[in-house]
């Protein structure tokens, strides 16, 4: 029974490395989408969002039934648990994923956002994309300098959030209203998506070492 338990276990790992796949290849093309103004690669993305939540709804039931049957204790316990968490969290960047390829259909065939914004977007689609890969490295193997690596892009990502803020409420802004709606909805977006990337890395590191890191760290 232990073995087949550890293979439960095994099987639960390998579910968040693949979903967490999924994820990463939804925001690379997600921000292409959004950056090239690419309608049929927006679409795509839209259209696979389903994979993922349906990947997700199949890992958190697999949690659920090792929880019901092993009644795992100690760490044991907690690799369940966070898994059902880090599902959910992999589940809303897909989503995230998903809302920034809609901006780029609905947009089409216009660009999303005024050019002197797509320097930083570009920038901050490139951040996601490598904390999406990042995520996916520490998943498989729970390398905790992976988990400092995507914080140190989180803050990245965090500055170029702040700074589309400043630009479109700046006295120097010429967009319209329809351009400062999504210019503030895309950084939403993309800043989100790695804040989600985070709280994984902090409850795999904290699975990984025992150690918690504070919410702010």
């Amino acid at each position: 029974m232990r073995a087949v338990f550890q293979q439960e276990l095994a099987d639960v790992q390998d579910r968040l490395v693949s979903i967490s796949e999924l994820v990463a290849d939804a925001i690379d093309q997600a921000t292409t989408a959004f950056n090239q103004s690419n309608v049929a690669l927006a679409e795509s993305v839209i259209e696979r969002d389903a994979q993922i939540d349906e990947a997700a709804a199949e890992l958190d039931e697999l949690a659920i039934t090792i929880l019901a049957r092993q009644n795992p204790v100690a760490r044991d316990l907690r690799v369940v648990v966070s898994a059902l968490r880090i599902s959910a969290s992999l589940e809303r960047m897909g989503d995230l994923a998903e809302h920034i390829a809609q901006l780029a259909r609905y947009r089409f065939p216009e660009k999303v956002v005024p050019k002197s914004l797509r320097p930083t977007f570009k920038e901050m689609g490139a951040l996601d994309v490598k904390v999406a890969r990042r995520l996916t490295e520490l998943l498989r193997t729970q390398d905790v300098a992976e988990a400092e690596r995507i914080r140190d892009d989180d803050d990245q990502i965090d500055a170029l959030h702040l700074s589309v803020f400043d630009a479109v409420l700046g006295e120097t802004w010429k967009g319209q209203a329809v351009d400062t709606v999504d210019a503030t909805l895309a950084s939403r977006y993309h800043e989100r998506f790695a804040d989600h990337a985070v709280l994984i890395s902090k409850k795999v590191q904290y699975l990984a070492t025992g150690d918690w890191v504070p919410q702010d760290a």
